[in-house]
């Protein structure tokens, strides 16, 4: 017998106990990395899917592991260099797994298609744009034609150069043909704290955070990012989308959250995993917590369906990063 007939047998030999335990998995607690910190959309929406998916995974707990930092980076990369055995995911999604690429285009630690092993998606959400409810525009025609009276003289928060709401600021202004000077921040609590201060004038971004101040009147709702109304929402009900709105315009800035694990996750755990992930994603009181935040369930028949899923939307990204002119290394 020769050495290399010896390695070949020695590694099917080692192989194939994994593939058969692969069929039990998991046998431990596993872990998901999310991007950004406690309390914030992505940290809810991992929390309502791990918590679904623990009775799915033979009752092993799904921990949580924020590790917020980088648009993202920090935390992609933690996955992707991790062991490929389905035991830590990677709470990804539009602007991490799609935009950082043309964000960070010399530092980039991962590519954000070949090194995951993509699950499925488990939300989709769309931005919010919100003013001061002391401000004179009624709705978003008075916004508009107050911006092209005054063009520059309107400040816009943002969470951050590169971000969603950057992004959605980005195409607002190339859509409505308006100018307004863009104010970043170190993230959403900052910018949200001086649009209610009265330090900017307007801030696009996520609706979790923005809606209980619509709520209680202190913010009024101008626009939704997406194409349609996101009338699931109480408080939103009567806020106009942009297929309203700025009509062939193309804004839709509706962004997504999914689960991956790193690229060489043996098959049959990817499909305990994908078993598990979208059976908690249609459970009906995910969607009943989902919704009121502004997003609604969404799930992928198969992760090569995914794949796909973002393959395709690398372009819609990579525009939106042009458009907005940001650049991040």
């Amino acid at each position: 017998m020769t050495n290399v007939t010896r390695r070949l047998l020695l590694g099917a030999a080692l192989a194939a106990p994994g593939i058969a335990r692969a069929e039990d998995f998991p046998t431990r607690s596993l872990r998901l990395v999310v991007p950004f910190p406690p309390g914030g959309a992505a940290d809810i929406t991992a929390r309502l899917v791990a918590e679904r998916m623990t009775p799915l995974l033979r009752g092993q707990p799904v921990v949580i592991d924020n590790r917020p930092g980088a648009g993202g980076n920090i935390a992609g990369e933690v996955v992707a260099r991790s062991t490929p055995d389905g035991y830590t995911l990677f709470l990804g999604g539009a602007t991490i797994l799609c935009a950082n690429k043309y964000l960070y285009r010399n530092g980039m630690p991962f590519d954000g298609l070949t090194d995951f092993a993509h699950i499925s998606r488990v939300s989709v959400g769309t931005t919010l744009m919100v003013a001061r409810a002391d401000k004179p525009w009624r709705n978003f025609q008075d916004f508009v034609a107050d911006a092209k009276r005054r063009p520059g003289q309107i400040t816009a928060g943002s969470s951050g150069l590169g971000t969603i709401s950057h992004l959605s600021l980005s195409k607002l202004m190339r859509s409505a043909d308006i100018d307004i000077t863009h104010v970043p921040y170190r993230g959403l609590s900052p910018s949200l704290n001086d649009l209610l201060g009265g330090q900017v004038d307007i801030l696009f971004d996520g609706i979790p955070a923005l809606i209980p101040h619509v709520r209680e009147g202190r913010l009024r709702a101008l626009a939704v990012g997406s194409q349609q109304r996101v009338t699931y929402v109480p408080g939103l009900e009567q806020t106009p989308g942009m297929a309203e709105l700025l009509p062939g315009s193309g804004m839709d800035m509706e962004f997504w959250y999914c689960i991956s694990g790193a690229a060489g996750t043996p098959a049959p755990v990817m499909l305990a995993l994908h078993r598990a992930t979208v059976g908690a994603v249609r459970r009906p009181d995910y969607r009943e917590k989902l919704m009121p935040l502004g997003f609604t369930p969404v799930w992928d028949e198969s992760p090569d369906t995914l794949a796909a899923f973002i393959r395709s939307q690398a372009p819609v990204w990579r525009d939106l990063v042009a458009l907005s002119g940001a650049r991040l290394d």
